[in-house]
């Protein structure tokens, strides 16, 4: 189901772009979950199609969260353009990296054995720092300026995106650990070393989609605003219980 959109009568050119981007990707994933079904191998490690799969997925449902929930932002139009823009097209870079390495039948992060190899990692690497960028200035800009939208829609906003730096805080460091144990001659040990915040970045990842979304299904009942906000209140409290939940798991497994 697509997402709803505040005004849906004057999406942008780039909102159109980035919508597309997104639905592409998620498709891209659902090929690439055929093609697992198809030619099998194991849905776990660093060699396996499911990196293609949750990847194409996740890129894909995010960019187009992304695209929706910054139309609450008090943010100029050109900026915003040109971030979404931007934004869409490092996913494609990270999806698209990540599903040739899976065709070559290769790890696509941390992998340094040959020259091509280390190129499309670091490239990976270097693209996830856009990212974070990105995300971080979308984040800041919810805090600074009040989003709009309906009752509870900017506590779902700020929380989405606040949730959503625990995300890229774990990515970060699944990266900087993974390179690290890779230049250092330890490559097995790198690709192993990112299972333990899996959990903690995938739960945390799409509370920018799923917080702002139950906020708009909440202003489409005939719930009073009090109600309303109670419960998306209690949506993001509960959301930041299995956040902690997952972190103290990584913690104790790291």
């Amino acid at each position: 189901m697509p997402l709803p959109l505040p005004l849906k009568n004057h999406v942008r050119p780039a909102e159109r772009l980035c919508h597309a981007t997104g639905a592409l990707l998620i498709l891209s994933g659902l090929v690439h979950l055929v093609v697992f079904a198809v030619d099998g191998g194991p849905w776990y490690g660093p060699v396996s199609w499911r990196k293609p799969v949750t990847f194409g997925l996740s890129f894909g449902a995010t960019l187009i969260a992304v695209t929706w929930v910054t139309s609450y932002l008090r943010v100029g139009a050109r900026l915003r353009t040109v971030l979404l823009v931007v934004f869409a097209a490092d996913c494609v870079v990270e999806v698209g990296g990540i599903t040739l390495q899976a065709w070559r039948r290769v790890p696509s992060h941390l992998d340094m054995e040959t020259p091509f190899d280390t190129a499309v990692s670091m490239t990976l690497a270097v693209g996830g720092g856009v990212l974070v960028v990105l995300l971080t200035v979308f984040a800041v800009t919810s805090f600074r300026h009040r989003p709009t939208g309906p009752t509870g829609m900017a506590l779902a906003v700020r929380s989405g995106f606040a949730i959503l730096l625990v995300a890229l805080a774990s990515g970060a460091a699944m990266i900087a650990r993974g390179v690290i144990l890779a230049r250092t001659g330890h490559q097995e040990a790198a690709y192993h070393s990112t299972a333990p915040l899996k959990p903690l970045h995938g739960v945390s990842l799409h509370a920018v989609l799923i917080l702002p979304t139950l906020a708009w299904l909440l202003s489409r009942t005939s719930w009073n605003e009090a109600a309303r906000r109670r419960t998306v209140r209690f949506a993001v409290g509960c959301y930041v219980v299995a956040v902690a939940g997952a972190g103290v798991w990584a913690v104790l497994m790291y």
